[in-house]
């Protein structure tokens, strides 16, 4: 169990270090790639999955996602008795890793005014606030990423499966990622949102807790539907 924990304790360290790092990266003034643009940031994100997925996934699949935790032991993949050691992990090193971010980028923070540029880096907002429509967004965008990631052939080895999860991470990026940011994932966003707030951020204004129910409901709805139905599909002959 303490290696399962370290493992995505660590993992998810690492994915929000790359992945609130080109953020930060891309959009804090006084940083050598301000204005690269959204491309740049989709692409990163996916890489900040997959490359902590190679390092970690032996040692627990490399979840870092408390929704899709909880939706592999919806379907039985994992175990709830490992669900809250997962979770814990998940969000401790999603916090840590932004606590890193921060200090990396200190400079870059105090450079810049805006309050949501500096939000920005550590969590999701919408295009235009509807806290309902925003919910149905991301448990759309999680659906295609838990679906997705069930449906790649048990056949395919590892290390290709976590080149898939890139491409399904980029493509959802690409497609729906204006909309609401594509949390996905509670812990991405959370846990960051909780490191924004204690942290000395010169002139980093709210943590706009009141829309942290979007990035936490709604992938958890999207990817308990996606197994669901993968096992629905399943029952009625779909995948044989």
């Amino acid at each position: 169990m303490l290696v399962k924990f370290l493992a995505e304790f660590f993992g998810t360290m690492l994915l929000i270090i790359l992945g609130d790092g080109v953020v930060a990266n891309v959009t804090l003034n006084k940083s050598g790639m301000k204005g690269a643009g959204s491309i740049q940031i989709t692409l990163a994100w996916g890489l900040a999955v997959m490359l902590p997925a190679f390092i970690f996934g032996a040692a627990s699949g490399a979840h870092f996602n408390p929704a899709l935790t909880i939706a592999l032991a919806v379907d039985g993949s994992l175990g709830w008795a490992d669900v809250p050691v997962y979770i814990i992990a998940q969000f401790a090193g999603a916090i840590i890793g932004a606590c890193i971010v921060y200090l990396m980028f200190k400079d870059q923070f105090d450079a810049t005014d805006d309050p949501g540029t500096k939000l920005g880096v550590f969590s999701t907002g919408p295009s235009v606030p509807n806290l309902p429509l925003n919910i149905f967004c991301e448990a759309v965008a999680t659906f295609v990423l838990v679906f997705a990631i069930k449906g790649i052939p048990g056949t395919v080895a590892g290390g290709v499966s976590n080149l898939f999860v890139f491409g399904i991470i980029v493509s959802i990026g690409m497609s729906l990622g204006g909309l609401t940011g594509y949390a996905l994932n509670p812990a991405r966003d959370i846990g960051p949102r909780i490191a924004h707030s204690f942290l000395p951020i010169k002139g980093k204004g709210d943590s706009n807790w009141g829309y942290a129910i979007v990035p936490l409901v709604g992938p958890i709805i999207g990817a308990v539907v996606a197994v669901l139905l993968y096992m629905g599909l399943g029952a009625a002959g779909v995948w044989a």
